[in-house]
């Protein structure tokens, strides 16, 4: 494999990784969050990042672009490249907020180009679209890494945003296995139906990553994170090349 993608990375989506939105919250993710900073200071490395992430709709948001955090409950400004300027976006995507502010904090002469797909992408078209851009990836020579911002089931507890469901458990388990031994087709077998019924948004992130790897999967991955303080599944980690 090419040496341009020097690693892809996964940290999860929630804006309580931001202490300034959680107050004195934060002790309860200081794990979490220290993990996922690790892995940030481990993408320096990369003259540039490629977030991945999910929504409502798909957008792709340049490096010069610059996001806030008003909505979250704090004007915190984040920015996806060095000395942007401009008015700070509030309707931002989360998944280029948490990249942004992940980026500030652990890289910031790092540049990131956000891309993020459709939470009902068919895995058909998640595939197409992580073939397409590890195509992209190994065609530019620069030394890339691809940071994935997704999260696990939404309904591990009673208390989680989405409820709790008796399935979430063996699913989240499943992906975090999945995730720590750089198993590229169990991401890619995820069912949609069921992750929706499980609100497993990050389904179509976790199937992009598994086709930016293809079936042969990374030579070594790792998860150093997994947790779930409001019921919802977290994982941080890196596949490598």
């Amino acid at each position: 494999m090419a040496r341009v993608l020097i690693a892809a990375a996964f940290v999860p989506s929630p804006p309580l990784l931001v202490p300034e939105l959680t107050g004195s919250a934060a002790a309860e993710t200081a794990d979490l969050r220290a993990a996922v900073l690790d892995v940030g200071a481990e993408l320096r490395a990369a003259a540039q990042w490629v977030v991945v992430g999910t929504g409502t709709e798909a957008a792709h948001l340049p490096d010069t672009a610059v996001g806030t955090f008003r909505g979250f409950g704090v004007d915190l400004a984040v920015s996806l490249g060095p000395a942007t300027a401009g008015t700070p976006d509030p309707q931002l995507p989360l998944p280029a907020l948490i990249a942004g502010w992940l980026r500030d904090r652990t890289a910031p002469v790092v540049r990131a180009t956000t891309h993020v797909v459709p939470a009902d992408t068919t895995p058909q078209d998640c595939a197409r679209f992580g073939r397409r851009l590890r195509g992209a990836l190994d065609a530019d020579r620069t030394p890339t890494a691809l940071l994935v911002v997704a999260d696990g089931p939404a309904t591990l507890t009673a208390k989680a945003p989405g409820a709790y469901h008796p399935g979430a458990q063996e699913v989240d388990e499943a992906l975090g296995a999945a995730l720590a031994v750089g198993d590229a087709a169990a991401l890619a077998a995820l069912d949609p139906a069921l992750c929706t019924e499980l609100v497993l948004d990050g389904r179509a992130a976790w199937q992009v990553l598994a086709a930016v790897f293809g079936s042969d999967g990374p030579a070594a991955a790792a998860t150093t994170h997994s947790s779930a303080p409001y019921g919802v599944g977290y994982h941080v980690g890196m596949w490598r090349p």
